[in-house]
């Protein structure tokens, strides 16, 4: 037998090292840097930690905290840190779960003291010192019997539980610190030392196993980083983020609110509605140049259609339902049926086609109310839906048109994105052969855009396989909106055809897709992208004339009169002021222009410019500013950039 293996890494390249050659010491024989940031590796495809022996031939990856796979192990040690960490500080405390999630990690506690914010600064300080400890992890494997009498020994009756729960061919380990032993599948940090930068953020209450029959438990939620650097950034991001909460500003201009009356259920405001409508004038024009027709489909429809459409199998949970003359109806929760009957209506040829088919349609779904966010999350949005209709052989085409109207209309908002390939669900409709050629479809349209895009594997929606795309506000953060679901399955079930050149009938090929994917999310996404100080061609208010005096509240009059007359939404402050006051309050409702008018302006037809963000601009002819704002309006340009 040989004692050396080959181990192939992820960029092709073959390497040998002896048999018994840990993850770890792959790592420093490739690069110093890269044993300085690995935190784990991937084995034939299998998570293991830096300290698995390679004992055969195989595949290996390794992985730092800039891989998500990595960063997930790195956050799941930090968990057990936390815990051991709060057993110290609260002896008796039993242990619930704790896993890593995305920006940080969480650990449920059963314990009879109330956890306090001051708590979280004496469990960070005992974190330390386990940190400085650098207690090994290590692993263990056992039997169910020695994991259930390990645990009832302790006490621990929440991992008895988990332990029996457990499939009967499962491999159980446990993984050890100091005195600390948790039941976890792994892997790991190689040891507590590793973790250089943490923070608790916050307490909350959750259920055990997330039932409200179960026990309430104390969950913890934290959030670390290999750099202090980097926690320094994560924490800045978090405070510009609450800077910007878009629910807070949506009250502050007077925008939109949610309700006690009907929670999930957005109040726009008028100038709310301002930006709506000019999003949705927007979204017309685009789709028109893009050869789109729009259509509207009743919001309640009866239950047949949604059993026909397999909602009614395969999302039932999320739909509301009402009966009229004795029968189930539905609000829909999705524009798509609709529009099946809609291309039903008339009988098409393959010259028809493709047909495109748009609709702004006011969808209901119901969301827990723990899941509500503001806009963010709703129970009743407007989805920028359409259908398009086509040939197996102009899929490609089609797909790539999509993209490109997509990059249109992000670009206009400045926003950056990258894309995700989302392939079959584990609760799905077809054959595996149907859902192969969709996704092989798609995946040959992004290759053909020269498009870099992640596999996201099981995510696709239960009819087909999609495209999803993630916009990267201006602090970093990511917002899932437009997404192009190929789907083979829909047309199957409303028997929708098309006469093709041989004069007999055939199935059409169908794309679902939306760009702002919902109309009120997106608004709120951009409340807290530019922070409320919408471009122009967006702003409820696009210019505030400023009367220095009374007695120039007749040419302010003049100023408002001439610029609405051309499409500029203006208003006058009238107030009785000094203009101080009046310019500090047109800053706090960013108003794009503020245009002080004295005298001097009255007397030669002119303004004078505060610009936001770059303040005073100095007097200009009114005809010259008129042009000036219409040009940055018709071109859709942020007063800023």
């Amino acid at each position: 037998m040989s004692n050396i293996v080959k181990v192939t890494l992820k960029d092709g390249a073959v390497r040998e090292f002896p048999q018994g050659t840990t993850v770890a010491a792959v790592a420093e024989a490739l690069s110093r840097k890269l044993a300085q940031h690995a935190v784990a590796g991937k084995l034939d495809g299998k998570m293991v930690g830096l300290t698995t022996p390679i004992e055969k031939d195989a595949e290996l990856e390794i992985l730092t905290f800039d891989d998500p796979e990595g960063r997930e192990v790195y956050r799941h040690s930090s968990s057990h840190l936390l815990a051991q960490a709060v057993q110290r500080r609260f002896p008796g405390t039993k242990l619930g779960i704790g896993p890593a999630i995305e920006n940080g990690f969480y650990y449920d506690f059963d314990a009879e003291h109330k956890f306090t914010p001051e708590d979280l600064e004496a469990i960070e300080k005992e974190m330390a010192h386990i940190v400085k400890a650098d207690y090994p992890i290590t692993r263990q494997e056992v039997s169910r019997e020695e994991a259930i009498r390990f645990f009832e020994e302790r006490g621990e009756m929440y991992k008895v539980e988990l332990v029996k729960d457990l499939p009967e061919d499962a491999v159980i380990s446990m993984y050890s610190q100091g005195d600390f032993v948790d039941l976890c599948a792994g892997p790991h940090l190689p040891s507590t030392g590793q973790i250089k930068a943490f923070k608790l953020m916050n307490l909350a209450g959750a259920y055990w196993r997330g039932s409200e029959k179960n026990k309430m438990l104390q969950r913890i939620y934290g959030t670390s980083f290999p750099k202090k650097a980097e926690l320094d950034e994560h924490l800045r991001r978090i405070e510009e983020a609450k800077r910007r909460d878009h629910r807070r500003i949506g009250q502050e201009l007077e925008l939109y609110t949610i309700l006690e009356e009907g929670p999930g259920f957005p109040f726009f405001f008028p100038k709310g509605m301002i930006i709506r409508n000019e999003l949705e004038n927007f979204w017309r024009e685009e789709h028109a140049r893009a050869g789109y027709r729009e259509v509207r489909t009743p919001i309640i429809l009866n239950r047949s259609l949604w059993e026909r459409s397999g909602h009614w199998a395969n999302y039932r949970e999320n739909m509301y339902v009402t009966q009229i003359d004795e029968e189930d109806y539905c609000v829909k929760p999705m524009n798509c049926p609709g529009g099946m009957l809609v291309y039903k209506q008339a009988i098409h040829s393959y010259r028809d086609l493709p047909l495109r088919m748009g609709e702004l349609g006011l969808v209901h779904r119901h969301e827990i109310s723990g899941a509500l966010h503001g806009l963010m999350r709703v129970r009743c949005f407007t989805q920028d839906d359409a259908h398009i209709f086509m040939t197996p052989g102009q899929i490609k085409d089609e797909i790539i048109g999509v993209i490109e109207l997509i990059d249109r209309m992000y670009k206009t908002f400045g926003f950056a994105y990258h894309v995700e390939l989302s392939t079959k669900p584990e609760k799905a409709m077809g054959s595996d052969e149907i859902w192969e050629l969709a996704t092989n479809s798609l995946e040959e349209a992004l290759k053909a855009k020269g498009m870099d895009y992640k596999i996201n594997p099981g995510d696709g929606a239960f009819y087909g396989p999609k495209i999803d795309f993630h916009l990267k506000d201006c602090i970093g953060r990511t917002w899932q909106c437009g997404t192009i679901q190929l789907d083979f399955q829909m047309p199957e079930r409303f028997d929708l055809t098309y006469v093709g050149e041989d004069g007999q009938k055939h199935r059409p090929v169908m794309i679902h897709r939306v760009v702002f994917g919902s109309i009120e999310r997106f608004i709120g996404i951009l409340t807290e992208h530019y922070a409320g100080a919408f471009p122009t061609w967006l702003a409820p208010v696009q210019a505030r004339v400023l009367p220095i005096t009374d007695r120039h509240h007749e040419y302010a009059a003049s100023v408002r009169s001439a610029l609405a007359k051309q499409g500029v939404r203006v208003e006058v402050d009238g107030r009785n002021e000094k203009i101080g006051y009046k310019i500090r309050e047109g800053q706090v409702q960013k108003i794009p222009y503020l245009l002080v008018v004295g005298d001097k302006e009255a007397e030669n037809g002119a303004v004078a410019v505060r610009k936001r963000g770059e303040g005073d601009k100095g007097a200009m002819a009114l005809d010259a500013f008129a042009a000036m704002i219409l040009e940055e309006i018709a071109q859709k340009r942020n007063p800023e950039q």
